[in-house]
């Protein structure tokens, strides 16, 4: 009991440390719709680069990505972990200098679907509204994936029921949110991103330790058949989706392959960055385009490391606990449970901080797009074009709570897997905005049609392949954002090709946006 009262008050005093951060930003935020969404484009490049990963990587590096690798072995894990490492760089690379430049040269857009609907010159906004749409309807799921992290967390560490601590952490979101915006929430996010990978390296250490060493850690672990495999997985066997225990050994079948399918699958998760809200907004709002390059170094080294370590801790924590996470859903809480049971309260309690970092870093960048999204792109942009700014500012707020509201709803399940909903979240984005914000950047004969036609097949079929076409296994079982991001790519150019061409004033912006003018 007294341990639980020392890991509860250093998480408090986490959070009362987050929420001063929001206190200190809240006076500027509230000044106009620009401060509050995009910080003035004021950030730096150490801000820019850490709290774009933090708010990328959420709870799910620190107990989806863990979970994966401990219930099934690296494979899974290790080439999801590649996909995302290698996507970073080159989003980074060649997306992140020509964004920032062109987003103000548009009509210094301060939002995605705004970006995208001054890109094409649009007047009656449809581009804006279907990005904004499609923005509401992702974020509001990514953010229920955020709320099963806090229920989780929360439930487990105190032993409390799972609902009621899923809603204390939306609450809490939901307060420090409306009261800081984009710079409250970046500055906190770099803070996160320094907690989050203090965690990640303080419990691997401790952990291999307490296993006997690298080598004994390696050793135990080759014994499960196909657990460190990269073209093989380990299989739990299961019944009723428990695993099966037999003498306190936990019981597994053959290693089954891993096919060139499954790691590209794997692979495809990369194709989600060009198309992630949260991770375009820090490259429009750094203050110049030149210290891009210092954030993608930064941002690339703190992502290999970050996931190589979280894979990691999923084998730490088979071999220390084989029997002790016997659900897919129960093994996403293997970094809670090494936390708790190797460390001492308080340190265990900062450890518990970075997996509330990571939740926080993450839900309050999804509510803000979302609310910005609404407020700023639909209220403003469609509905009310005289809306001030203030009324701008009060109508996203109410949308933070109609959206925290909903996630509370899709995250009352609490055998929700992290993984898979974070998974379906990513291609919902990766493939609804990635291939529009790549042609837009580097194709100047992308025409508005085929932009609204790309985001509404890239959307569509994230559904589609999900609930229709993947379910029949076999050469169909690839992870949903490959085909919907290759069918948007698609749409776009033959529906480009086949319109109007974009006018010459939009042909000369592209121009000037290239050579850098």
């Amino acid at each position: 009991m007294q341990d639980t009262v020392q890991i509860m008050l250093t998480m408090i005093a986490y959070m009362i440390a987050v929420i001063g951060i929001g206190l200190a930003f809240a006076r500027r935020a509230n000044k106009n719709s620009e401060e509050y969404f995009l910080g003035g484009r004021s950030l730096g490049p150490w801000v820019t680069a850490m709290s774009a990963e933090a708010s990328d990587m959420s709870g799910w590096l620190l107990m989806g990505l863990p979970g994966v690798a401990y219930w099934c072995g690296i494979a899974d894990a290790a080439w999801t972990a590649i996909g995302l490492a290698v996507g970073t760089y080159i989003n980074w690379l060649i997306t992140s200098k020509r964004l920032r430049r062109y987003s103000e040269k548009a009509g210094n857009a301060i939002t995605l679907p705004e970006f995208f609907s001054n890109r094409f010159h649009e007047k009656n906004k449809v581009v804006m509204t279907v990005a904004a749409l499609f923005i509401l309807i992702f974020f509001t799921v990514y953010a229920a994936s955020c709320l099963v992290t806090c229920g989780k967390l929360f439930s487990t560490l105190f032993g409390l029921d799972y609902i009621p601590m899923m809603i204390v952490g939306a609450v809490f979101v939901l307060i420090y949110t409306i009261i800081g915006g984009f710079l409250a929430e970046s500055a906190s996010d770099f803070m996160q991103a320094v907690v989050m990978i203090c965690a990640l390296v303080i419990i691997v250490v401790t952990g291999t330790a307490a296993a006997g060493g690298l080598g004994a850690v390696i050793e135990n672990a080759n014994s499960i058949p196909g657990f460190l495999e990269f073209f093989g997985v380990a299989t739990p066997t299961t019944v009723d989706g428990v695993q099966q225990v037999v003498n306190g050994t936990p019981q597994f079948g053959e290693a089954a392959s891993y096919s060139p399918l499954s790691i590209v699958s794997c692979l495809a998760w990369g194709l989600g960055y060009f198309g992630m809200p949260q991770v375009l907004l820090r490259f429009m709002a750094i203050r110049t385009e030149h210290e891009l390059t210092r954030s993608r170094r930064i941002a690339t080294v703190w992502v290999v490391i970050s996931l190589i370590i979280a894979v990691f801790i999923g084998v730490v924590g088979r071999v220390l606990y084989p029997d002790a996470l016997l659900t897919e859903s129960s093994a996403e809480n293997v970094f809670i449970l090494l936390s708790t049971n190797l460390l001492p309260p308080l340190l265990a309690g900062l450890v518990m901080a970075g997996i509330l970092a990571a939740t926080i870093s993450s839900s309050d960048s999804y509510l803000l797009i979302a609310a910005s999204a609404f407020s700023k792109n639909i209220y403003q942009g469609l509905l009310h074009k005289k809306a001030s700014d203030k009324q701008v500012l009060n109508i996203s707020r109410i949308t933070l709570l109609v959206i925290t509201a909903i996630a509370i709803v899709i995250a009352l399940d609490e055998n929700s897997v992290i993984f898979t909903i974070v998974s379906f979240a990513w291609a919902g984005f990766g493939a609804t905005f990635g291939p529009l914000m790549l042609l837009s950047l580097f194709w100047k004969r992308v025409n508005r049609a085929g932009a609204i036609a790309g985001m509404i097949s890239g959307g569509s079929m994230v559904f589609i392949w999900n609930l229709l076409v993947r379910p029949l296994g076999g050469l169909w079982d690839v992870y949903e954002l490959l085909p919907a991001f290759l069918v948007s790519c698609l749409v776009i150019v033959v529906v480009s090709l086949l319109t109007a061409p974009p006018s010459e004033e939009i042909q000369r912006e592209f121009e000037e946006v290239r050579s850098g003018k």
